[in-house]
């Protein structure tokens, strides 16, 4: 590929060249005369020849500037043709990272409101417990488990991880447990999850190692509470996570005790993109749907304002 001149002063020369006046040039490209002046000399110099030359009080094209003028202008008109399409096939994409969990049993079953909403927008979603690089730009939002906002990062707290012990009816009355100690007599799901640690120091059973209990290991919440569902053992699940479950009484929380991971659930994504119209819009529909799913959450166990979260850590 040839060596370009100065992309900025090839800029200024079109249009100069296409007003055929300095002054209006500078006013279209929000510079001064001088600084277009400047930006023509520098070209002139790179190329060795002479692209204007006074006319009157005026400048007017050489002979070699009108010659290239016209396909300067025809390649920015294409590149111009490049980003618009670029940034319409953008528009028209909102592409969304979260983990396994919360996309099959929080966002799946709401997502269509907002297909409703923005009929026009293909949603597409990124599933995965591995995180992904949002400032790489080939994913626009990502929900993620955070403790803090990430500096260079929009961050909207969305609700807490907050977890307990969960099992079926049929495990629960094949396995009675009368007090959290009685846990450690059965079957755990994933028990090397660091949540099972952080359940049993907060209900004072500091010394569990979960680590010489290894047992069925899974990747996800989604597979734990499946497999506690089908009566395989009792797993530490969010229940904000499997609402219909608890509902149908697949699922029963055998001690009324909740811990918060000081990693709440965030909806992130870079400072550039904090004025496109689709994250603006599935910011939007998804803070809604959160204050919705808080307002079915009386006791805030499970979902909470930021400032009552940070407090709790």
């Amino acid at each position: 590929m040839p060596q370009l001149p100065p992309l900025a002063a090839v800029r200024v020369f079109e249009a100069a060249a296409r007003h055929e006046n300095y002054s209006r040039a500078a006013e279209e490209l929000a510079l001064t005369q001088a600084g277009v002046s400047y930006q023509i000399k520098l070209l002139e110099e790179r190329l060795g020849a002479q692209l204007f030359m006074r006319k009157g009080r005026g400048m007017a094209l050489t002979p070699l500037g009108k010659r290239i003028a016209p396909r300067v202008t025809e390649a920015f008109g294409i590149l111009g043709e490049a980003f618009a399409a670029a940034q319409t096939e953008n528009e028209a994409v909102l592409s969304i990272t979260c983990s396994r969990t919360f996309a099959a049993n929080w966002l799946a079953g709401r997502i269509g409101s907002f297909n409703l909403q923005r009929p026009n927008l293909a949603v597409r979603f990124h599933v995965s417990d591995e995180l992904v690089d949002l400032s790489a730009g080939e994913v626009d939002v990502g929900i993620r488990g955070i403790t803090t906002p990430t500096p260079g990062f929009v961050s909207h707290f969305l609700m807490n991880q907050t977890f307990t012990v969960m099992a079926s009816p049929a495990f629960l009355e094949k396995h009675p447990l009368k007090e959290p100690a009685d846990l450690l007599k059965v079957q755990r799901l994933s028990a090397s999850d660091e949540w099972w640690d952080l359940w049993f120091t907060s209900v004072g059973l500091p010394g569990y190692d979960p680590h010489r209990d290894p047992g069925l290991r899974f990747d996800s919440q989604v597979l734990d509470g499946n497999a506690a569902i089908a009566g395989h053992g009792a797993a530490v699940l969010f229940p904000v996570m499997f609402p219909e479950a608890i509902k149908a009484g697949l699922l029963v929380a055998p001690f009324d005790h909740y811990t918060t991971d000081p990693r709440g659930f965030y909806l992130v994504y870079p400072e550039q993109k904090r004025n496109l119209a689709k994250v603006r819009a599935f910011r939007d529909w998804l803070l809604e749907e959160v204050r919705v799913a808080a307002d079915d959450d009386p006791l805030g166990i499970l979902i909470q304002p930021e400032a009552a979260r940070l407090a709790k850590i």
